[in-house]
């Protein structure tokens, strides 16, 4: 019968694990990870330091504090454990695609026909060198991608997988078919059976998984029922139950509680940017930028304060996300001490850009996304975006959409000569000026009664042009001069049949300060604005 192979990865005292995960610092301190409050807290795990001064497990904090005073105490912290399960799946699924969530810092993966892809070292001898590779890769890959030391065992049963990750010169290896053998001196409790079961086998007299296999089937059925039908298949290395492969989640989470309230902005930035550095890892391994970037805060009181992000383009620039949450979190504060938080990132595919043999480069997808990013958060996301035409007369009505930037010519083009073509550099707003004309009526003058446009011509030819002083106008361009050349006028009218219509004069004008300017007249207010500048 073949027999698939299987692996499973397990983090040893997984809790401290996960805590020194999201704070590297503390990995040669004397550090213990509590379940609990107050007298009930319980130490669940301790570091290497704190083992060897004789800090254990089940200890009080007083207790433990009375072995080491200078033993610093952590919680328990639910979301760091779920973030370092999530990154130790992460891991794995970059070697197999089929992986089961066995929780607390356990993975099983399905490595049938992986180990072709890995070479023995000398010494490792041909039976079971590759495997021997494959693991020494995934406990170096499960170190330096996802922070966690974790032990890989090889067997062709999860329970036999399990046992030989627990030894401690990891990877180990059972070969296929003596898993039996390897679980034989194992003690009941391996199986973690009901206590009822257990107590049942004890009576019995059978104290190991080898003593349990050796029974008969067919008896065990009859008075254990389908439960010890299942112990014991698996006390034969037998799996009853196959592989369930994980599903990816929809979302990245990194988070975490902290020791004590912060007020301010800054420390609560230092701290958020580790997690966020570790969110951006994650999707980077998978292909994957933020698309959509959620912060949840419990406050001080019971409260909480949540906020959603969304960006123009999926990126992982870790700047630029850390930029959107400060400048998120100084226009809305929470208003109270922060206690935890939780980053939430959507992922999406980063935009791709088709490759051109014989045309010019596009542009980058990553980096435009994240440029776009940047000006969301310098800006405002309703100030970034391509302008779009509006149907209309008026030249400054103008839409904003999403900027998409349009594909790359198929060919490079061939650069032309200069042929006296100008451009119009557009003022928006326009900026307003005082503007001396020919005739006996100043340009300022007011508008005349009668509102009719036909009653009153354009008036004479543009003489000077100044830029009107005040606060307002300080930093405008400042525009000045006598008109050397003057072409116009060209009427607009818009909205005729409005109650207020908007009509205008246009001018081209050469001022003797050497600039070439558009202007225009405001029919019924007789105000004059520079609408543009030729260059």
């Amino acid at each position: 019968m073949t027999r698939h192979r299987l692996a499973c990865a397990q983090v040893p005292l997984f809790p401290l694990a996960a805590r020194l995960r999201s704070e590297p610092d503390l990995r040669d301190e004397a550090v213990a990870v509590l379940a609990g409050h107050g007298d009930a807290a319980r130490v669940v795990a301790a570091t290497k330091r704190a083992r060897r001064a004789g800090v254990r497990a089940g200890f009080t904090l007083a207790q433990a504090r009375a072995r080491l005073p200078k033993l610093i105490a952590r919680p328990q912290d639910e979301e760091c454990e779920r973030a370092a399960q999530e990154a130790l799946l992460d891991v794995a699924e970059s070697f197999s695609p089929r992986i089961e969530d066995a929780g607390d810092g356990t993975v099983y993966l399905d490595v049938d026909g992986l180990d072709r892809h890995y070479r023995p070292r000398d010494g490792d001898g041909d039976d079971g060198g590759a495997e021997l590779a494959l693991g020494r890769e995934m406990v170096l890959a499960f170190e330096q991608r996802a922070g966690l030391l974790a032990r890989v065992g090889f067997a062709s049963s999860k329970l036999a997988a399990h046992m030989a990750a627990q030894q401690p010169d990891s990877p180990a290896i059972v070969d296929a078919g003596r898993e039996a053998e390897f679980l034989a001196p194992l003690p009941l409790a391996r199986l973690t059976p009901q206590a009822s079961t257990l107590g049942t086998l004890e009576q019995w007299g059978i104290h190991s998984l080898g003593d349990f296999a050796r029974l008969p089937a067919s008896e065990v059925i009859s008075r254990l029922g389908p439960a010890g039908e299942v112990l014991h298949a698996i006390a034969r290395g037998e799996d009853p139950k196959p592989l369930v492969p994980r599903t990816p989640p929809p979302a990245y989470r990194e988070g975490l509680e902290l020791d004590w309230p912060l007020v301010n902005l800054e420390p609560f930035l230092f701290t958020a940017r580790a997690a966020l550095e570790r969110l951006v890892g994650r999707m980077q391994r998978r292909g994957l930028g933020c698309h959509r970037l959620e912060l949840s805060l419990d406050l001080e009181g019971d409260g909480h304060h949540e906020r959603s992000l969304t960006l123009p383009a999926p990126t992982r620039d870790l700047k630029t996300l850390l930029t959107l949450v400060r400048l998120d979190l100084e226009a809305h504060p929470p208003g109270a001490p922060i206690l935890a938080f939780r980053f939430t990132a959507h992922p999406d595919q980063p935009r791709s850009a088709q490759m051109s043999l014989f045309g010019p480069e596009a542009l980058s997808p990553d980096k435009l996304a994240t440029t776009l990013a940047r000006l969301f958060a310098l800006l405002g996301p309703d100030r970034v975006g391509s302008p779009r035409p509006v149907d209309g007369h008026l030249p400054e009505r103008s839409d904003l959409v999403p900027y998409a930037p349009p594909p790359p010519p198929r060919e490079r083009p061939t650069p032309q000569s200069g042929c006296g073509l100008l451009a119009v550099r557009v003022l928006r707003p326009p900026v307003p000026v005082e503007v001396m004309v020919t005739g006996n009526a100043p340009a300022d003058a007011p508008p005349p009664s009668d509102p009719d446009p036909a009653a009153h011509p354009a008036p004479s030819r543009p003489l000077s042009v100044k830029s009107l002083l005040g606060e307002e106008t300080r930093r405008r361009p400042k525009i000045q001069g006598a008109v050397r050349v003057a072409s116009g006028p060209w009427g607009l009218e818009e909205g005729w049949w409005q109650e207020n219509p908007t009509t205008r004069d246009y001018w081209d004008v050469e001022l003797s300060s050497g600039g070439l300017y558009r202007l225009f007249r405001e029919r019924t207010s007789g105000d004059w604005f520079v609408d543009g500048v030729y260059d």
